[in-house]
C-alpha cells in the first residue's frame, strides 16, 4: 500500500489525493490553493478566459540571495510563474501571491511554448480527410479507416521557410493488428497547429504493415520461481525524517521539491559532522536541466525525431507515479506532487518521488590485519523520481552516502522506438522517390541493409539507433558561495637518466578564470579532475576545501558541428560547462526550446566569456549514451544506468565514515 508524504513521527499526514502541504519554505512547490489563487488573479486582471491554455504554471523560484537570507517566521516570498497561450499569442506571467497581485503579463515574441495535451486532437480528423494522405494509406492497402488511429506530436525543428513562425507538428498513424498498434511507415502529415492546416503530406513509399506481435505484455509468459524471498524491514521506523519537504538523514539535510519540468529539484544540501557542529553547505541546488534524444535514420519520419524532451514536453509532466514494491522498496516513503493541466487546474499525482534507505551489502571501508580485522557496512539514502516521455521511461536517483559523497544516476528503460519492415533480417526495400524524399537521404538509403540505422530485435522489427543526453545543473556551494573551479590535470613526467623508473605522473592544477576556460570534455588520454574549491576555508593540513565532480560512463557526440539538431541542443558540445550563478539561467537548451533556434541556453550564455573565478559558480554536466539496440532490449529494455558522483575532496580532515558502527 502506498504511503503518503508524512513526518516520520507522524506529526503530519497527507492522504493520497488531498491538496499538497501549505508552503513552509520559499522553495516549496505551489500548493493547490496557491495555484487556484493564481488563476483567479489572472482572470480578475482580464488575462484569463476559458480558451487560455497553460504550458507551465509553477513556482517562480525566489532569487538565491533571498532564499539564503530568509529565516523561519519571516514573511516568505511566494510567486507563481505561468506560460500561457491566448488568441494565438504567447504570454509569460508573474503573480505575486504574497502581495495578491499580477506583477506582469508580457507577450513573448518568437517563442513557442512547450506542447500541452489536447492541442493536436482536432487535426487528426482533417489529416484523415486529406487526399494525399488517403492515397498514401490506399497504397499500403488501407481503405477502411475504422481502426486507423492517428496521433500528432512535435518533431525536430530545422529552420526551413515552411517552419518559420509556425507551430508545426507531425501526424502519423497506425493500425491495430489485434495485439498492438502497428505504425504506418513512411507516411507523415506536416500540420500547422494554429491554422489547423495540413501543409503537406510526406510519403516515402509504401511498405507492408507487418502483423507482428510487439506488445511485451503478451510475451511475458509464466514468471520464474525465485526461492528464498528477501525481506527488508525497519521495525523501528525510517532512519530519516521528513518535515514538509525538508529531509534529514544522519549527517545530511536537504530540501526536495517535485517539479513538473525536471521531476525533482534538490536544494540546500548541508552536511553536519556532529550534532554540535555547524552545518556546512555542499550544494545550493541540483536538478536535471534538459534531455536530448536524436534518432539515427535519414528518412523523413525518423530524422525529424530529435527531441529536447524536458523543455518541449513539460506540459505533460516528467514525473509519473512510482509503483510501490517494484519501482521502490516496500519500506519506501512516497511524496505526492501537484501538476497543472492545459487549463491550469491543479491535480495531485500520487507517489512521483520515493525516499528510502538501503544496504547494498558493500562495505563502506575495510582493512584486514591478522591482529584486528575491521570492516564497516554502508547504508545509503536514495531519493528517486520516475519519469516517462513517450516510449521511454527514466529513473532519476540522488543517492546520499555516509562517506560524504552524493551519487546522481539516470536509468533508461521502457520501449524502444522501432519500425516494421518487409525484410525479416536482410535488406530494406528501396524507398520510392516522393515529393518529400530528400535526395541526400534517398542516396544514403538505396538498397541499404534494413539494420543499417538500427538492429533487428525480432523478425520484421528494427529498433532504430539513437542517443540520450542529459544535462544536470549543479549549483555547488563549497562552504559558502565564494568558490572557484579548478581543473587538476594529471601529467606524465619522464624521470632523469639513471633512475630505475622511467616515468610517473604529477598533478598540475589550473584555476579557470572565465567560462571559455571551463568548457571541458572527458579525454582519457588527458585525465583531469574537476573540482569546485572554497576560497575561504581550508582543512586541517591547509588545503582549500573542495568537492569533485567525478564523471561516470559517458560519450562524445558523433553529430557533426553543422547538424541542426546538435546546434539546437548545443549543451552536448561539452561534458562540462561552468557559469557564474544567475537566477534566470536554469535550462541548458534555453527556457523555451520548442521549435527553438540554434545556440540557445549554454552556448548563448557563455559566449560572453564571463569571469568565474572567486565567485558564486554553477557547473553543468552532460551525461551521454549512444544506444545501439540489442536483442536483450526487446520487448522492454532492462534499465541502463549512467551518472556521476559529487565527491568530497579535502572537504573533511579525515574519512567522515570512520565512526560507522
Amino acid at each position: 500500500m502506498r504511503k503518503p508524504l508524512l513526518h516520520v513521527v507522524l506529526i503530519t499526514t497527507l492522504a493520497a489525493g488531498l491538496p499538497a502541504l501549505a508552503a513552509e519554505h520559499p522553495l516549496d512547490p505551489l500548493s493547490h490553493q496557491e495555484i487556484w489563487r493564481t488563476l483567479v488573479l489572472l482572470r480578475d486582471a482580464g488575462h484569463l478566459d476559458k480558451d487560455t491554455k497553460f504550458s507551465q504554471l509553477a513556482l517562480q523560484e525566489p532569487a538565491k540571495r533571498d532564499v539564503l537570507a530568509w529565516k523561519p517566521g519571516e514573511p516568505m516570498p511566494r510567486r507563481a510563474y505561468a506560460l500561457a497561450r491566448k488568441d494565438s499569442d504567447t504570454f509569460e506571467a508573474i503573480v505575486d501571491l504574497a502581495a495578491d497581485e499580477v506583477v506582469s503579463w508580457e507577450p513573448l515574441e518568437g517563442v513557442e511554448p512547450n506542447w500541452h495535451g489536447g492541442e493536436y486532437d482536432s487535426l487528426t480528423d482533417k489529416v484523415l480527410e486529406h487526399p494525399d494522405f488517403l492515397a498514401g494509406l490506399e497504397a499500403r492497402g488501407i481503405t477502411d479507416l475504422t481502426f486507423v488511429d492517428c496521433g500528432a506530436g512535435p518533431r525536430g525543428y530545422f529552420g526551413t521557410e515552411e517552419e518559420q513562425g509556425r507551430r508545426i507538428a507531425h501526424v502519423s498513424c497506425g493500425e491495430p493488428d489485434g495485439v498492438s498498434q502497428q505504425a504506418v511507415e513512411g507516411l507523415v502529415a506536416v500540420v500547422d497547429l494554429e491554422t489547423e492546416e495540413v501543409l503537406r503530406v510526406v510519403d516515402e513509399g509504401p511498405g507492408p504493415i507487418r502483423a507482428v506481435p510487439t506488445d511485451f505484455r503478451d510475451m511475458l509468459g509464466e514468471a520464474r520461481e525465485i526461492a528464498g524471498p528477501l525481506e527488508i524491514r525497519q521495525p523501528l521506523g525510517h532512519g530519516f525524517e521528513v518535515d514538509g519537504y525538508r529531509v534529514s538523514w544522519q549527517n545530511w539535510s536537504f530540501h526536495l521539491r517535485p517539479d513538473q519540468r525536471t521531476g525533482l529539484v534538490v536544494s540546500l544540501v548541508d552536511y553536519r559532522g556532529s550534532p554540535e557542529a555547524a552545518p556546512r553547505r555542499v550544494l545550493y541546488q541540483g536538478h536535471l536541466s534538459e534531455i536530448f534524444v536524436p534518432y539515427m535514420d535519414p528518412r523523413f519520419d525518423w530524422y525529424t525525431l530529435n527531441f529536447i524532451d524536458a523543455g518541449e514536453f513539460v506540459a505533460g509532466g516528467l514525473g509519473k507515479p512510482l509503483m510501490p514494491g517494484d519501482d521502490c522498496p516496500d519500506h519506501a516513503l512516497y511524496v505526492d506532487s501537484t501538476k497543472t493541466g492545459a487549463n491550469g487546474y491543479p491535480r495531485t499525482v500520487p507517489g512521483t518521488i520515493c525516499v528510502y534507505e538501503r544496504e547494498t551489502g558493500d562495505p563502506s571501508w575495510r582493512h584486514f590485519s591478522s591482529e584486528r580485522p575491521e570492516s564497516r557496512k554502508s547504508r545509503d539514502l536514495v531519493v528517486r523520481v520516475g519519469g516517462n516521455v513517450g516510449n521511454y521511461d527514466y529513473l532519476l536517483d540522488w543517492i546520499f552516502r555516509q562517506d560524504g559523497s552524493i551519487e546522481v544516476r539516470v536509468g533508461a528503460t521502457g520501449i524502444l522506438a522501432f519500425e516494421t519492415t518487409a525484410a525479416a533480417s536482410a535488406v530494406r526495400p528501396t524507398p520510392a522517390a516522393g515529393p518529400a524524399n530528400p535526395a541526400a537521404a534517398d542516396a544514403l538509403l538505396g538498397n541499404a541493409s534494413a539494420d543499417a540505422y538500427g538492429r533487428f530485435v525480432q523478425e520484421n522489427v528494427v529498433a532504430v539507433n539513437h542517443d540520450h543526453y542529459f544535462s544536470f545543473r549543479l549549483d555547488i556551494d563549497v562552504d559558502g558561495t565564494d568558490n572557484r573551479f579548478v581543473a587538476d590535470r594529471l601529467v606524465a613526467r619522464t624521470l632523469p637518466d639513471g633512475h630505475p623508473r622511467r616515468s610517473l605522473w604529477v598533478q598540475e592544477p589550473r584555476i579557470a578564470s572565465s567560462e571559455h576556460d571551463a568548457r571541458l570534455n572527458i579525454d582519457l588520454n588527458r585525465p583531469t579532475l574537476w573540482r569546485v574549491q572554497s576560497t575561504s576555508r581550508r582543512n586541517a593540513v591547509g588545503y582549500p576545501t573542495s568537492f569533485q565532480v567525478m564523471p561516470g560512463r559517458n560519450t562524445n557526440t558523433l553529430l557533426s558541428a553543422d547538424d541542426y539538431p546538435r546546434r539546437r541542443a548545443g549543451f552536448i558540445d561539452h561534458h562540462l560547462w561552468v557559469t557564474p550563478q544567475q537566477d534566470g539561467e536554469r535550462f541548458a537548451a534555453g527556457d523555451h526550446p520548442t521549435l527553438s533556434e540554434p545556440g540557445m541556453g549554454l552556448p548563448e550564455w557563455t559566449e560572453a566569456d564571463r569571469p568565474i573565478q572567486d565567485t558564486d559558480i554553477v557547473l553543468w554536466h552532460t551525461v551521454g549514451m549512444h544506444h545501439l539496440p540489442r536483442a536483450e532490449d526487446w520487448p522492454v529494455m532492462p534499465t541502463l544506468w549512467h551518472g556521476f558522483e559529487l565527491r568530497p575532496f579535502d572537504f573533511f580532515d579525515r574519512n567522515p565514515a570512520l565512526d560507522l558502527p
